[in-house]
């Protein structure tokens, strides 16, 4: 597929088939995204992958209880305080056209709340994988680490496998690195689950928008 379909292609999928990516197909993904390019080349990233279901529903279920035990979300680096403008407008486009395709109104605020909590149930993916990234890199190496994933999410269309990438999966970081035996030098950046996607599942049908090239790039011709 040409680049620019690739990146129209892709979408976050938030519900997955049973079945698993095969190990070939998911070692020609990471393969092709270990040649993102990064700062003095210093790789930065570490991720961390299950291969098969069976490691994913354990992590899963591990994980969910965590979260349903009420504990405080701790995430290594700060979510947004608030988001501005043109953000919000977009923000709100976003979970309008997703609650739209789920039939959730929005007057449903339960429903919302439980759509959201299937951030940490992985949308039931059979694959999910953990970013770590050394705490010494800091934001650039937090940059580098978001290369990576968008080669991994376009890596992942290529071979015809679908990603939601997750920044929820970042808000329990000290449970994920006792999880895995990560040291507690690795911060925890994104998760991203990954699997093929249910075509069937409402969660699927719908796209997010992109602004037009003039209201995101300043050009300057003088």
């Amino acid at each position: 597929m040409h680049f620019d379909e690739l990146m129209r292609a892709r979408y976050s999928a938030r519900a997955f088939q049973e079945r698993e990516v095969p190990e070939g197909t998911l070692r020609a993904i990471l393969e092709a995204a270990r040649h993102t390019p990064s700062w003095c080349n210093t790789q930065p990233w570490e991720p961390v992958v299950t291969t098969n279901r069976a490691a994913t529903d354990r992590f899963r279920e591990a994980l969910w209880a965590h979260v349903q035990a009420g504990r405080a979300p701790r995430p290594d680096h700060p979510f947004p305080v608030r988001y501005e403008e043109p953000h919000a407008t977009r923000r709100k486009r976003c979970g309008a056209a997703l609650y739209t395709a789920l039939g959730i109104t929005r007057e449903n605020k339960r429903g919302a709340f439980e759509q959201t909590l299937k951030n940490f149930r992985l949308f039931e993916a059979p694959h999910v994988l953990l970013m770590f990234c050394h705490e010494s890199l800091g934001f650039y190496g937090g940059v580098d680490c978001g290369l990576y994933l968008q080669s991994f999410l376009l890596a992942a269309e290529a071979h015809g496998v679908q990603t939601c990438a997750q920044a929820a999966l970042a808000t329990y970081p000290d449970f994920v690195r006792e999880y895995f035996g990560v040291p507690a030098d690795r911060k925890l950046l994104f998760g991203c689950s990954f699997g093929y996607a249910d075509p069937d599942h409402p969660a699927n049908a719908f796209r997010t928008e992109r602004d037009g090239l003039e209201a995101q790039v300043r050009f300057i011709d003088r």
